[in-house]
């Protein structure tokens, strides 16, 4: 049976103080009440008197665990978990909301409702700090009650909590490509999955943690974790993505059940910041005047933001869930404030072709340890509107260079691994010329290139018949500028949407500027070690497009040759 875990008005659900859970789960009562039973009696072991669970958790955290153990078939004599409805739930949620302890006690909770002898349990840490921490949180909770002291071997050396009735074991462990060694676990927490986006191997030790589960008719994964410090990348941004689609009905089918706790993506965007208001924080602050308050909060806030854009990103982040790169970054190009509501979801290049008269290229070109990046802008027949889609290109040599990034571009779509020295090269020549044999690039001043390493891809464009004159050297640094200010304006104004690729929220969130008199620079240099070349890319065919061009056939701009162009921006 497929469950529909969408919850498409997430928003209003927490618009009214209630979790933003799916309505009409098809739960087994009886296992959640029991498992949420279990939960209550637990005592928070660092807080004075070690109050109840009962006394002290928000209802949140309750229906939380009521579906983690309540998404389940028992057998008739409802002594067996003979099937999960749902194996993986995905919680995010802000610091200093009970998150660590939440998880300690759900694991706790799981060992206690086990029936399985010898089961393994497992709760990994992105750190060793932090795994030492849930460890604290649980052993504690052993340690505050009698009657689990009796139950439970506490085995402080080996982070590891054994059960004396069924052998059953929950071992607590920092995050490393061995996490999985010796461990069949039948249910899995993982702990601050957002600094996991960091660790090159993460996706491939994460596809470990699920596939060990499976044998396994009772497992279960849950992620909890807060938004990240930095724009989010690798596994986290990965199970984010899926988490928020399968949330808002886009994803048909999906097996994760999302509890996020955060504003929409667009209200993040606006330009005016409204989540800066501290009206709105009780949304994303479940355990509001439980573990935190906004008085607490208010001091932090001020204290940050007075300290500049890069600690108040990490604050807001942390503290509000705001997602840095789209929704903070004082340094970056204004055409991000506007990326997330400039969306097409339906754009592809196939789409383009169809839907345009008239298309324009640019090319981004780098070395063997750089990003080959590729931006087609075209203008759309009725509307007028410009469509921008991308792609680019990395050598093996930029995954081994650029380890904190390795990840991070092979978990996009858009990015293509090359085996070979010339792949790119071929394969941007490849998507050129059929754009050349679709009609719809102009007679002349079609490709826009980055004057510096392009010989090879000019070579390859002529031996194929594109004629020369399609292709122009657009200059680099301020002389972008025309392309930076005007489309920022069209992102705002609508005329300019986007096929809504995670490549390029990446590279908009990577953007830096710097202003030199009275242009602006967007440079590589000043986007640090990030990578920004599918953006250029996408400036280089907007210094094209802003020049009225039509499709092939219908006028001629220039005579014969290599051009040089500075184009006046609309």
């Amino acid at each position: 049976m497929v469950v529909d875990l969408s919850c498409r008005n997430w928003f209003e659900k927490l618009q009214a103080g209630k979790p933003p859970l799916p309505d009409g789960l098809p739960l087994d009562v009886a296992e959640a009440n029991a498992a949420i039973n279990v939960f209550e009696k637990l005592r928070l072991p660092d807080v004075p008197g070690q109050p109840l669970l009962r006394d002290v958790a928000g209802q949140w955290a309750r229906d939380f665990v009521g579906v983690i153990f309540g998404l389940v078939e028992m057998n008739d004599a409802r002594t067996v978990v003979v099937n999960r409805k749902v194996r993986k739930f995905f919680q995010l949620v802000p610091k200093k909301n009970s998150k660590t302890t939440n998880g300690a006690a759900i694991m706790m909770t799981a060992l206690l409702r086990n029936r399985r002898p010898n089961a393994e349990f497992l709760l990994v840490g992105p750190t060793q700090a932090t795994a030492e921490l849930a460890y604290d949180q649980a052993a504690g909770m052993v340690m505050a009650d009698p009657w689990l002291k009796k139950r439970f071997h506490t085995r402080d050396h080996q982070k590891t909590i054994e059960d004396r009735k069924l052998g059953a074991k929950l071992k607590i462990k920092s995050f490393d490509n061995k996490v999985m060694t010796g461990v069949k676990p039948v249910a899995v927490l993982v702990d601050e999955l957002h600094e996991l986006g960091k660790i090159p191997y993460a996706q491939k030790v994460m596809a470990q943690i699920e596939g060990g589960i499976i044998a396994n008719p009772e497992g279960f994964i849950v992620i909890i974790t807060t938004q990240s410090d930095a724009p989010p990348a690798g596994v986290f941004e990965t199970e984010l993505k899926h988490a928020r689609a399968v949330r808002d009905g886009e994803y048909e089918g999906g097996e994760t059940l999302a509890m996020l706790y955060e504003f929409p993506l667009k209200l993040q965007a606006d330009e005016a910041k409204p989540w800066e208001d501290p009206k709105l924080w009780p949304l994303v602050l479940p355990n509001l005047n439980r573990s935190v308050t906004i008085d607490r909060l208010l001091p932090l806030f001020r204290e940050n933001k007075e300290k500049g854009i890069e600690a108040f990103s990490i604050w807001a982040s942390q503290h509000l869930n705001v997602e840095i790169g789209i929704a903070i970054n004082g340094t970056s190009w204004r055409g991000a404030d506007f990326w997330l509501s400039s969306t097409d979801k339906s754009l592809t290049l196939d789409s383009l072709i169809e839907r345009c008269e008239v298309c324009c290229v640019g090319i981004d070109g780098g070395g063997l340890d750089d990003l080959f990046g590729f931006g087609v802008i075209g203008r759309e027949k009725e509307t007028k509107r410009w469509l921008w889609w991308s792609k680019a290109w990395a050598h093996r040599e930029v995954l081994e260079r650029r380890k904190d990034i390795s990840e991070q571009l092979q978990s996009f779509d858009d990015v293509t691994i090359c085996d070979d020295a010339t792949q790119d090269i071929r394969e941007a020549a490849d998507l050129i010329e059929r754009l050349w044999i679709e009609g719809i690039l102009p007679e002349t001043a079609g490709v826009g290139l980055d004057p510096f390493a392009i010989a090879a891809l000019i070579d390859e464009l002529m031996s194929r018949g594109i004629p020369e004159e399609m292709l122009v050297s657009i200059r680099q640094g301020t002389a972008l500028s025309p392309a930076t200010w005007g489309m920022e304006r069209k992102l705002k104004d609508g005329t300019l949407v986007h096929a809504d690729q995670p490549l390029m929220k990446w590279c908009v969130s990577n953007a830096k500027v710097e202003v030199r008199g009275g242009a602006i620079l967007i440079t590589k240099q000043t986007a640090g070690r990030a990578k920004i070349d599918p953006l250029v890319a996408g400036f280089n065919a907007g210094m094209l497009m802003s020049r009225n061009p039509e499709a092939q056939g219908i006028s001629v701009y220039e005579s014969r040759g290599i051009l040089e162009i500075e184009v006046d921006y609309l």
